[in-house]
């Protein structure tokens, strides 16, 4: 079985090599546009190729390993599996806002053990190993040291079905007179890293699924935050909320009495 060092080096690559390819497919032009879920779910023939590279480089090099993505689903059940978000934040990439990525985590017997978000627009890279830390570059990071909500600032994102994001701004009303402010980039997996690094005091966001949260959880968690769902549930499609330790159970508490994993 490969340690998850070797796991971390060899998604490092894949990931790199992947940003190259959506980068290269941009700056030629974004086609193939179709939409998935509603009319504003969009997915592009980057995603699709991005996702179709990462497979095969994933299979020569491990060709016993599992993949799960985004575009193409679940291909197998193996001890490993790798958690793929082609490109996390396809709005940006249609509108050319730098704000997207690949997302590449490796999970070991249902526990993600190393994970890479790497921004494809602007190069920058957040690792981390379950254990070993996380780190942008050889920076290791650390969340922030805020411990007051009020002055906390919270990134989120909003679902792409129009009733879910009326749910989704309800929560926010309830909330946003009880932190500092709120940012929405359009990427969670870059959201995530954010607060690992502490550029985001606490993040939270309904409707995630397991390749936009893999990679980046754990880069936040290695870097100090907690990473959860509401009321003991795990991080997963009813919430995921991330925060240090001194701002997680204000930001929890606040988001369970508003129902944020409830609504549609």
């Amino acid at each position: 079985m490969a340690q998850p060092v070797e796991l971390l080096a060899l998604a490092v690559s894949v990931a790199r090599s992947a940003s190259d390819l959506a980068n290269r497919m941009r700056a030629e032009g974004v086609s193939g546009v179709t939409t998935k879920s509603t009319a504003t779910d969009v997915v592009t023939a980057a995603d699709r190729a991005v996702e179709r590279h990462v497979r095969e480089e994933l299979a020569r090099a491990r060709p016993g390993d599992a993949v799960l993505g985004e575009e193409y689903g679940a291909d197998r059940d193996a001890p490993v599996r790798w958690i793929l978000d082609p490109i996390d934040g396809t709005v940006n990439y249609l509108y050319d806002l730098p704000q997207y990525a690949v997302s590449l985590a490796a999970e070991v017997g249902g526990v993600v053990v190393a994970g890479v978000v790497r921004n494809a627009a602007t190069g920058r890279e957040w690792t981390a190993v379950r254990g070993g830390g996380a780190f942008a570059g050889q920076r290791r990071l650390a969340v922030s040291g805020e411990t007051d909500l009020g002055q906390a600032l919270v990134g989120t994102g909003f679902g792409y079905a129009a009733e879910r994001r009326l749910h989704q701004a309800r929560v926010l009303a309830g909330l946003i007179g009880h932190i500092r402010d709120i940012r929405r980039f359009g990427a969670a997996s870059i959201d995530l890293c954010l607060v690992a690094e502490g550029s985001l005091d606490a993040y939270y966001e309904k409707g995630l699924n397991a390749w936009d949260h893999a990679a980046g959880g754990l880069v936040a968690a290695e870097a100090g935050a907690l990473v959860t769902g509401l009321d003991g549930a795990p991080p997963g499609p009813d919430m995921v909320v991330a925060a240090p330790p001194a701002l997680h159970t204000q930001l929890h508490d606040r988001l369970s009495a508003l129902g944020a994993a409830g609504g549609p």
